[in-house]
């Protein structure tokens, strides 16, 4: 490995586990947060809400930050930023101080998240993005797993506030090594040297000169709101009683989508760029993952209250009964690039959308007296298929997005991977509530139903993506002659 891909491979596992886990303990967490602080729980609902809400709304835009000046500064930022929240929110007196620090948090994620896959687009070839892709998955994975016996031990031993302390030493410490890890001579991106052995990418629009202007902050404006409102409405629809707020907001997002793509389709420099949604394997990739996960979450949601609920299940019992999907997809992941490299991304993500569909068609034929080996099989199949779909559609959003705009791409990536969640939980919550008092079993609700179909729209999608991996054939033809050059050689 490169000495230079060393820090950035660490900078960018290490930050995203950290914000996986961060979430994760959180949530084993807020009783204690609530008791202590004598806070409603309506209030101890935005320590999450806001979180979410500010991480969303600013992904696409600091990936754009990260485009412009630098992956690993704005990395640096963020993940400076995190760790410095996180210390406030340990020491915070009451819950105002904690939503908003919450929501400062949310915004150095917003900056750190992006970047630890543009970093990873700038400093691997397009050819070997795959493995360090499906290690950063892995990372997530384990984080997310280990999050809730984490928190519950330190909560139990220490308070509520050891929890946010948690994260400081890692945050730190990967700040300050991307300060001092020095950046690749062509990030941000520069043409394709001559000499390299891999092949090059379209040449991107040079960095257009105007300052702020050409960060498009009025696109930035009105994504932030869309995204916003899109975020809290679907976590408000998904509370009890929550629909007569959730849904206007919802469609306030929709508004504010339309004048955002007008304004999009006018402006010089869009926060968008044409030619990234112009490109079907990335919006194809999107889109993977967002049924992939809305369907994963909502899954989830369902089963979580039918083991507890129905089935009489402790927290700890119901967490050893879907052991199996993270056991999956910490033990699929680093599968899946060898899967890519010899089966293609198309045929790769199909098998593991038709897996997905298959466990959550599984888990919704339940009923009350459902064993733990159908549980643990139907878990399986949920973790094979969403990490294979995952890493898959991830590796293919990165690699064909022109290193120009690795950021927003990783910021889109990130926010599908946020929005899809909410989606799944949010849908999961009214069609419960259409069923009162077998909704919870799943063959007798209208949520898994619902669900095996959003996770079914995985397979079009995969369709979609392209045949063959790294096979970008983007020079010139014919190409021109270089005095001593060598030709290009695929490894």
């Amino acid at each position: 490995m490169s000495p230079r891909r060393g820090p950035v491979l660490a900078c960018s596992v290490v930050g995203a586990a950290v914000v996986a886990l961060d979430g994760t303990v959180l949530t084993v967490a807020q009783p204690a947060l609530q008791r202590d602080l004598h806070a409603d729980v309506g209030l101890v609902q935005w320590t999450s809400t806001g979180y979410l809400v500010a991480v969303a709304s600013l992904l696409v835009f600091a990936g754009r930050l990260g485009d412009r000046y630098g992956h690993r500064r704005v990395f640096a930022v963020g993940a400076l930023g995190f760790a410095a929240a996180s210390t406030g929110i340990a020491l915070a007196p009451g819950i105002g101080t904690v939503i908003a620090l919450r929501v400062l948090q949310g915004v150095c994620g917003a900056l750190l998240q992006p970047a630890t896959l543009g970093m990873l687009r700038t400093a691997y070839p397009q050819d070997r993005l795959g493995t360090p892709i499906a290690i950063r998955t892995v990372a997530i994975g384990l984080a997310a797993a280990a999050g809730p016996l984490i928190g519950g031990a330190l909560v139990s031993a220490y308070g509520w506030r050891s929890v946010f302390l948690l994260g400081v030493p890692p945050t730190l410490a990967i700040g300050l090594l991307a300060l001092a890890t020095r950046e690749r001579p062509h990030e941000p991106s520069r043409p394709h040297e001559p000499g390299s052995r891999y092949e090059p990418v379209p040449a991107a629009r040079p960095r257009a000169a105007g300052g702020p202007s050409a960060l498009d902050p009025v696109g930035a404006l009105l994504l932030a709101v869309t995204l916003g409102l899109l975020v809290h409405g679907l976590v408000e629809a998904a509370r009890p009683g929550g629909a007569p707020t959730g849904l206007p907001a919802v469609a306030g997002a929709v508004v504010t989508g339309v004048v955002l793509a007008r304004h999009e389709r006018r402006a010089p420099r869009p926060l968008l760029p044409p030619e990234l949604l112009r490109s079907l394997p990335v919006v194809a990739g999107l889109a993977v993952l967002l049924a992939a996960s809305a369907a994963l979450s909502g899954s989830l949601f369902v089963a979580t209250y039918f083991l507890q609920d129905v089935q009489g299940l402790d927290p700890l019992d119901c967490a050893l009964r879907v052991l199996p999907l993270a056991v999956l997809m910490v033990l699929g992941a680093p599968l899946c690039p060898p899967l890519q490299r010899r089966f293609g991304p198309r045929s790769t993500a199909t098998a593991g959308a038709a897996l997905l569909t298959l466990g959550v068609l599984l888990l919704a034929r339940f009923d009350a007296t459902a064993g733990a080996a159908a549980v643990g099989v139907s878990a399986a199949l949920l973790g094979a298929g969403f990490v294979t779909l995952m890493v898959t559609a991830t590796s293919v959003v990165v690699h064909r997005a022109p290193e120009a705009h690795a950021g927003v791409a990783g910021g889109l990536q990130q926010t599908v991977m946020n929005i899809g969640p909410a989606l799944g939980v949010a849908i999961a919550t009214l069609l419960l509530a259409l069923v009162p008092g077998g909704g919870f079993v799943p063959s007798r609700g209208a949520a898994l139903p619902a669900l095996v179909l959003i996770a079914a729209l995985a397979l079009p999608a995969a369709l979609a993506l392209p045949r063959a991996a790294g096979r970008r054939r983007t020079r010139p033809e014919p190409p021109s002659p270089r005095a001593g050059g060598r030709p290009c050689v695929r490894s």
